[in-house]
């Protein structure tokens, strides 16, 4: 694998202050999505990006976070890849992640790629179809870094992702645009080995790549850091600075 599988660390956070300026839509009258729309005098015509979040789904700062690419100029939409079923921000010790993954919180609503493949699909015609976006990139953090490899031959362009969470090496190698990965000091899911490999992997794609290494923050610090502590704030700043730099030159 290019990473290891999520555990307990893809729910540690901080909820941030804000309050988001975009909308709840429904995604092929199934599924549930959270639409940023950026102002018309910063819009980039026919440029959108698929926000594909971590475990909690759709929450205050995944919300934060599209608003912010809309305010870069990207229609953003945020997918529920849960089917209504994310978790909870801070689970306690002894959740059984893996189970929730393999059957979800009632036991009938799995959260494997079989079940979220389709999902990304609908994002991706939504966008494409309803909003007329002929220029897409992806955004994946932890677990939706997954399918942002797995969805380029879907129309996903380009690619970027933070401490991504067990994604096969041929799905990493499968994606073949422009892909960029931010990557924390401290993450057990994807530790300096898992990030080498990665980098040998793009390297042997030949499509441009970046990887960023942050230190002093841990899995997860992309989306949920504490940013009332000055170097994870300037991270997940920087982080985020990376996307849309990457976007604007590999996208546009």
């Amino acid at each position: 694998m290019a990473s290891n599988p999520p555990a307990r660390c893809c729910t540690i956070g901080v909820k941030h202050d804000g309050t988001p300026a975009g909308k709840t839509i429904r995604v092929a009258d199934k599924h549930e999505g959270y639409l940023a729309t950026p102002s018309a005098d910063k819009e980039h015509k026919g440029a959108g990006i698929l926000l594909i979040p971590d475990v909690i789904g759709i929450w205050q700062n995944s919300k934060l976070i599209a608003d912010q690419f809309a305010a870069n100029g990207y229609l953003t939409l945020l997918l529920d890849v849960f089917n209504g079923d994310p978790l909870s921000l801070n689970r306690p010790e002894g959740f059984d992640f893996m189970g929730w993954l393999q059957n979800g919180s009632d036991g009938k609503n799995p959260h494997t790629k079989e079940a979220v493949d389709p999902i990304v699909l609908d994002g991706i015609k939504t966008l494409q179809g309803e909003y007329g976006v002929t220029k897409l990139g992806a955004v994946g953090y932890c677990f939706g870094a997954k399918y942002v490899c797995r969805h380029f031959e879907d129309g996903i362009k380009v690619g970027y992702v933070a401490h991504p969470s067990f994604v096969e090496e041929d799905e990493l190698r499968g994606f073949k645009g422009p892909f960029a990965i931010s990557a924390a000091e401290t993450d057990s899911i994807f530790p300096a080995e898992k990030r080498h490999r990665s980098e040998e992997i793009l390297k042997e794609g030949g499509q441009p790549y970046q990887i960023n290494l942050f230190s002093g923050v841990v899995h997860g610090f992309a989306v949920r850091c504490d940013t009332s502590k000055k170097l994870e704030k300037w991270a997940k700043e920087q982080a985020f600075l990376q996307a849309v730099n990457w976007f604007d030159e590999f996208l546009l």
